[in-house]
Formats: C-alpha cells, structure tokens, sequence
C-alpha cells in the first residue's frame, strides 16, 4: 500500500476526522484542506500503536482565494465552523496572504504554501471531495511522517532554524510520541 493510500485510510476510519472534514468541506472555499496537526497526530498514533490522542488544540483549515484575502473573512468563517461545533478550536488561514507574514514569496496555491512550512512531517493536508473520496496534499511527500522523522523543511534548515528549534521546544512531541526522530 503506497502511503497516500495509507494515510487515507487511517483518517477513513476515524469517525470524528471525518466529521471535521465533512464540516470543512460544507464552508465550500477554493483550494481548502485541514492540515498539519490534525493529520500528524493520527498517523504518530498509529504508529505508536495508541490510541488515538486528542485532536491538536486547534484545527488548522487553509484555503487558497486571492480575492478574500482579509483576516476578516477567516475570522468569519472561524466562527461559521464554531458554530457546527464549539468543542474544536479552529483556525482558518487563507494562504493567498500568509507569505506576507512568513517572508516568502507569493504562494499561488495552498499546497504551495504548505511547502513552506517549518518541518516535512507537518507539511500535510487532507480533505474529503464531493463524492467522500479522500485527497491527500504532501507537496515534500509522506515518508518522515510515516518513518517518523521530524527534520526542518527547507528556510528552517538555516535561515529560520530559531523558529523550528523553538517548535520542537513548544511542541515537546516526544513525551508524548518517544519513537521519533527529531533532527535538531
């Protein structure tokens, strides 16, 4: 089984990444996911062999649209996603304009964004398309995550390695996932 295919089917049989997903899917924004830690988590739980931990304290959902690229609009679609479900922490990013707050150049598309992010196993994405098929966006591809690598992507090799030294401080991910592999 290649990963993509793995990696749906772990999200596949978690009933509550689903409804996320299906939540997500109603906003009907262009070139949307949810990603990062919602995505990481369920794959490091697998192969840990635990259950499944709590969902990452917020859900991270980017869209791509260079016509609404106002916080406003994000901020209101939080809210529309609130709504659905007060229990999740949302946080709704379009990417049209975070290269402005990441230093990069533009982004042309979400996936191009998530290339840009500080470490490879966090640079993933999925969502559920109109006929609940699965879609799996990993633009520097899914072997550290599934081999359980964390290792910085790209500018946080040197550039901005203080942001990705002070991540793996932050997230502390090995108290709670000890078989990785962080390299520092």
């Amino acid at each position: 089984m290649n990963l993509a295919a793995l990696l749906q089917t772990l999200i596949a049989s978690d009933p509550q990444r689903l409804r996320i997903l299906q939540q997500v899917r109603e906003l009907d924004l262009p070139d949307c996911w949810v990603a990062a830690g919602f995505v990481r988590s369920a794959v490091w739980d697998h192969l840990h062999q635990r259950t499944p931990s709590p969902l990452p304290e917020d859900i991270d959902v980017i869209w791509f649209d260079r016509s609404q690229t106002s916080p406003t609009r994000d901020a209101e679609l939080e809210t529309v996603l609130r709504h659905r479900d007060e229990s999740l922490q949302w946080s709704v990013k379009n990417q049209a304009r975070m290269h402005l707050r990441n230093g990069d150049a533009p982004y042309a598309s979400a996936t191009e964004a998530i290339r840009h992010w500080p470490e490879t196993a966090t640079a993933v994405a999925i969502r559920l398309d109109e006929q609940d098929r699965l879609e799996v966006a990993a633009p520097l591809g899914l072997e550290d995550l599934f081999g359980l690598i964390v290792r910085p992507a790209g500018r946080f090799q040197n550039a901005k390695s203080q942001i990705y030294q002070q991540r793996l401080h932050d997230k502390n991910w090995l108290a709670t996932w000890p078989k990785l592999k962080v390299i520092a």
